[in-house]
């Protein structure tokens, strides 16, 4: 079925980041859908929708972040909903994929729940899937049905271009080996050069730093991860390359997880500043100077219209600075 005949485009939000959902729709200068998802006394999810979505384009909007569960499971009853009201189509937008790094079985008896999550969304209903800087790529093939995966990098580049007037006084910094890929794309789009920390990892938000390679000495570093969750591996990076001779330390990440005591650990830490995108809901904007936040409410919106008008998404990467207008 072509895309272009859909009713038009419904944007439903969950509980998880309305903020958001609230920006796209202002983007597209449209009006999220009007509902109600809510609890009953019982903990059971509600969920209420005041107006038709017959025949039309359904983008639901909700990060499976914190409380990870009771959002997820917001996301499946919102999808179920929309199939039982007869929508055209429905897009599940996850600017946040929980489970995912639990993506393969790194011992027996593991189970992979970033697999298991991408069948409860396709047996919910959902047609496609949205997301952005997925841990694994590889997850896009856990899914049946299309899944479009947007990149966070184009906009730390911007940043950093702005920021940094001389790059070769900056080194882009891998906190580890899984990384590497990603740390190497950062320096080849601002020209500058890698080193990576080499860290051993004993069990799961726990890690210590073993070697460091490259040559980070009197240089600034810019230090690029996808996920920061307890904050411990992070800092303990930031501080082996402090102590490897950079004079000052920057970080960046897409999905600021941050729980347990990962707020006051990245305060108290040697990091400069930490470059967050908002793909899950904002935990401490303006309350810790060093953590600035970045919308990625532009590069959705832009997906969404594409998605919805059968225009082409690699369109977006071959052109890193669109703006939806």
């Amino acid at each position: 079925m072509n895309c272009l005949c859909y009713s038009g485009i419904k944007l439903l939000s969950g509980n998880s980041h309305r903020e958001l959902t609230e920006s796209i729709a202002k983007i597209l200068r449209i009006k999220p859908l009007d509902s109600e998802v809510k609890t009953f006394s019982d903990g059971e999810i509600s969920v209420n929708i005041n107006e038709s979505v017959r025949g039309c384009d359904v983008f639901i909007v909700q990060s499976t972040s914190t409380p990870v569960n009771d959002n997820l499971m917001e996301l499946l009853i919102m999808i179920d909903a929309m199939k039982r009201a007869s929508a055209g189509r429905i897009n599940a937008v996850i600017p946040y994929y929980g489970y995912a790094r639990q993506d393969r079985k790194s011992k027996a008896r593991d189970p992979i729940s970033a697999k298991l999550v991408a069948n409860l969304i396709t047996a919910a209903g959902a047609d496609r899937v949205i997301s952005m800087d997925l841990h694994c790529s590889q997850i896009q093939g856990f899914f049946d049905i299309p899944v479009d995966h947007l990149v966070g990098m184009t906009m730390f580049r911007d940043y950093y271009l702005k920021k940094f007037k001389d790059m070769n006084n900056v080194v882009v910094v891998s906190p580890d080996l899984g990384s590497t890929g990603r740390a190497r794309q950062l320096a080849d789009s601002i020209h500058s050069t890698v080193a990576i920390v080499d860290k051993k990892r004993d069990k799961p938000n726990e890690s210590k730093v073993m070697n460091l390679i490259g040559d980070v000495k009197g240089k600034t570093a810019i230090m690029i991860d996808d996920i920061i969750d307890t904050g411990g591996s992070i800092v303990n990076a930031a501080n082996a390359v402090l102590e490897a001779g950079a004079t000052e330390v920057h970080v960046c990440c897409t999905h600021g997880v941050f729980s347990g005591e990962a707020l006051d650990k990245i305060n108290k830490s040697c990091i400069k500043e930490l470059l967050v995108l908002d793909t899950i809901a904002p935990k401490c904007e303006g309350k810790i100077d060093k953590i600035k936040y970045i919308t990625v409410a532009y590069e959705f919106a832009e997906a969404i219209s594409r998605i919805h008008d059968g225009r082409s998404m690699s369109e977006m990467f071959d052109e890193p600075n669109v703006r939806y207008q």
